[in-house]
């Protein structure tokens, strides 16, 4: 890309966002530490005002001239044989600026567990860096769901979505119950002539505000507090009944299982839309038929669109995923970060977190550099570290959620900080 942002860097081939996007977690609890969202900020930022707060950190703290724009890494992989000059960077998500030369012969690989990596960039351009950090985001390579048969009208994924254009005056399906999915249920609810939404399960669904508070700001404070979980359980489902009322009341599923269990899904408005008629909730498609949609219930129905929300494949294509420990679908790294057996590769980013992100992402890149620092003034913090690394054992990793590949990434955002930051003070 030709600037920072990523996802929200609305329009670009690189985002997934469309037009009415908001922040779903509140600005508090999404923020980074060391550059606070501004207080004349909404609860929920859009889209344009994340990017801008985006372009301001990275203006305050100097980073874009590090930056490489323009520039797509288009394979890397580990260097087998050894270089013995010393090297001289570490690439990232993005290409880091570097000045060394564009031949192998000249660049330098490293010394910290592992030979470094060859980066080639797209256009044929070849550099050695000591080591990489993998920082390319989840949220970018569809995942469709196989259904029989096929639909002759118009289908969109949630991240091809965004305008309204597309389904105004139309007959829409809404395929997934996530946060994508209802609140694109939403935006079809307000554009389209009929909207339905499907759900494969229910999910409990919870508002975005409790007496004025952001929801997650009120189960954060019940986290400080050391409620447990049952503890909190009970206060969240207590909120839902008060604020939005039982799901059956209004026509949704009811969950198959516990709140805390699955990625919380944060949404006012649904409720609203089917008490007035404007959103239609159905189970699961059994059957794609030209125009018309079967569902597993026995009914069917014609629509014009279909609509998409179903996630998203935790994708490498610029390396074989072997190196990334692979397991299950999804790199195997201590604390979602370190590789067991390499000190040269990390990924940053690579979590799906029950909050905001970014404050989390910040914790996990200080201690990538905490751990490089005491590797290489071989510090008896950093090789107890290094054996924690090599064992890959995290109990607390995934918590409670349920089996699927939704939760392949996710953590309990509070536990997970807490031992970030706990790892960051020890390696300090």
């Amino acid at each position: 890309e030709d600037t920072i942002g990523g996802n929200w860097c609305y329009g670009k081939p690189a985002s997934s966002i469309y037009q009415s996007t908001h922040l779903i977690s509140s600005k508090r609890l999404t923020e980074y530490a060391d550059f606070p969202l501004p207080e004349d900020y909404p609860e929920f930022p859009s889209h344009q005002l994340v990017f801008q707060y985006l372009r301001n950190y990275a203006e305050h703290f100097g980073l874009l001239e590090h930056i490489e724009f323009n520039t797509a890494v288009e394979w890397l992989e580990p260097i087998r044989s050894s270089v013995a000059n010393e090297p001289n960077a570490l690439a990232s998500g993005g290409v880091l600026k570097s000045d060394e030369s564009e031949s192998p012969e000249a660049s330098a690989v490293g010394s910290w567990g592992g030979g470094g990596w060859h980066v080639r960039l797209v256009g044929g351009k070849e550099r050695h860096y000591r080591g990489v950090v993998i920082a390319n985001g989840h949220n970018w390579d569809p995942r469709f769901p196989n259904f029989p048969g096929e639909f002759t009208g118009q289908t969109f994924h949630s991240c091809e979505y965004k305008t309204p254009d597309v389904i105004a005056g139309k007959r829409v399906l809404v395929v997934g119950g996530g946060n994508s999915g209802c609140d694109l249920a939403v935006e079809a609810a307000n554009h389209a002539a009929r909207a339905v939404q499907s759900w494969r399960r229910g999910y409990p669904i919870i508002p975005k505000f409790f007496k004025g508070k952001p929801i997650d700001e009120c189960g954060e404070t019940l986290l400080r507090w050391r409620w447990p979980v049952w503890a909190r359980r009970l206060a969240a489902k207590l909120a839902v009944r008060w604020v939005l009322g039982p799901p059956e009341l209004v026509g949704l599923p009811k969950p198959d299982h516990k709140l805390f269990e699955s990625h919380p899904v944060i949404n006012s408005r649904i409720h609203d839309h089917i008490a007035h008629g404007n959103l239609a909730i159905k189970p699961n498609v059994r059957e794609l038929a030209g125009r018309t949609v079967h569902f597993v219930d026995g009914t069917s129905e014609e629509f014009d669109v279909i609509l998409y929300a179903t996630g998203f494949k935790v994708s490498f294509p610029f390396m074989d995923t072997a190196h990334l420990n692979w397991r299950e679908g999804r790199p195997d790294l201590y604390l979602n970060i370190f590789h067991p057996e390499r000190d040269d590769l990390f990924c940053v980013g690579l979590i799906q977190p029950d909050s905001g992100q970014w404050g989390i992402v910040d914790d996990q890149a200080q201690l990538v550099a905490k751990y490089l620092v005491g590797l290489k003034k071989q510090s008896t913090t950093a090789t107890r570290f290094k054996r924690l690394k090599e064992s890959n054992e995290c109990s607390w990793r995934r918590g409670n959620f349920l089996e699927s590949p939704r939760h392949r990434l996710e953590v309990e955002h509070f536990s997970y900080r807490n031992e970030l930051k706990k790892r960051v003070k020890r390696l300090g």
